[in-house]
């Protein structure tokens, strides 16, 4: 009987903690200036390549609903709500690299790594163009 209590138990705890060494999950945004949490992007996993999808935005200097006006192309004035901003991110040693990160307020698109910190619960979201150490930094926090 407490073995079998203390293997279910042990079973339930297995999902929370594989939870936390991807970032595969729902994220708050926060601005890099503001430090404001600015919407929630969930990052899925899609044959093996991590993408993030904007399912709200919270905050935003174009309204509640803003669309993607400075974007080129299919993305241009489309609601950024349900767009996909990042794609393309495989992990490699201990981070996710190789992907690119829309910049939805400048209509720019980036190279980006993405790294877990503080046990799982942040992500250092870090988009640049041409060296990695050149380019800014988010820090997201997750939201389950």
């Amino acid at each position: 009987m407490r073995a079998t209590f203390a293997l279910a138990f042990a079973a339930s705890a297995l999902p929370a903690l594989a939870a936390t060494d991807t970032p595969v999950g729902k994220w708050k945004t926060i601005d890099d200036k503001t430090h404001e949490v600015k919407s929630i992007v969930e990052i899925t996993e899609n044959g093996g390549l991590l993408e993030g999808k904007v399912l709200q935005v919270l905050k935003s200097d174009h309204g509640p609903h803003p669309v993607c006006s400075e974007c080129d192309g299919e993305r241009k004035n489309k609601p950024i709500e349900g767009m996909t901003i990042m794609w393309g991110l495989k992990k490699d040693d201990g981070e996710w690299s190789g992907g690119q990160i829309l910049d939805p307020a400048k209509g720019k698109i980036y190279k980006v790594t993405l790294k877990l910190v503080d046990g799982g619960n942040k992500l250092d979201v870090h988009g640049y163009i041409g060296f990695s150490l050149l380019g800014r930094s988010q820090e997201w926090v997750r939201a389950e």
